[in-house]
């Protein structure tokens, strides 16, 4: 049974950099999608970023693009999302979560069938 979990979360002022990753175990990560959503307080749960099995394919929501990269390492079973450039509207929960569905990768937060317990990020001076 596929588990993820999170780590690398913390507090950054404006402008800084900040590197999530995102760790599988029970079954082999490169049998999935993954996909990372935030959640601020208060609002609903949003798309960020995903990768496809391979890595080959990434997508990103508007807001971050350019800002935020997210990679994989299939042999370590792992997913990173490299946060650059943060901004206060950054802030909220993230989490990983995987999709083994998808032939690319899905922003849709409802084709992700396995979700990590999230990790915080703030942002703020």
């Amino acid at each position: 049974q596929l588990q993820l979990v999170e780590s690398g979360g913390g507090s950054v002022q404006p402008g800084g950099s900040l590197s999530l990753s995102c760790a599988a175990s029970g079954v082999a990560l490169d049998y999935y999608a993954v996909g990372w959503f935030r959640q601020a307080p208060g609002k609903e749960r949003e798309a960020v970023s995903c990768i496809s099995r391979s890595g080959s394919s990434t997508n990103h929501v508007g807001s971050v693009k350019v800002r935020f990269i997210v990679s994989r390492d299939n042999a370590k079973n792992t997913v990173s999302l490299q946060m650059n450039n943060l901004k206060a509207e950054d802030t909220g929960v993230y989490f990983c979560a995987a999709d083994p569905w998808s032939s690319s990768c899905s922003l849709t937060s409802t084709d992700y069938s396995v979700w990590g317990q999230g990790a915080q990020v703030t942002v703020s001076s």
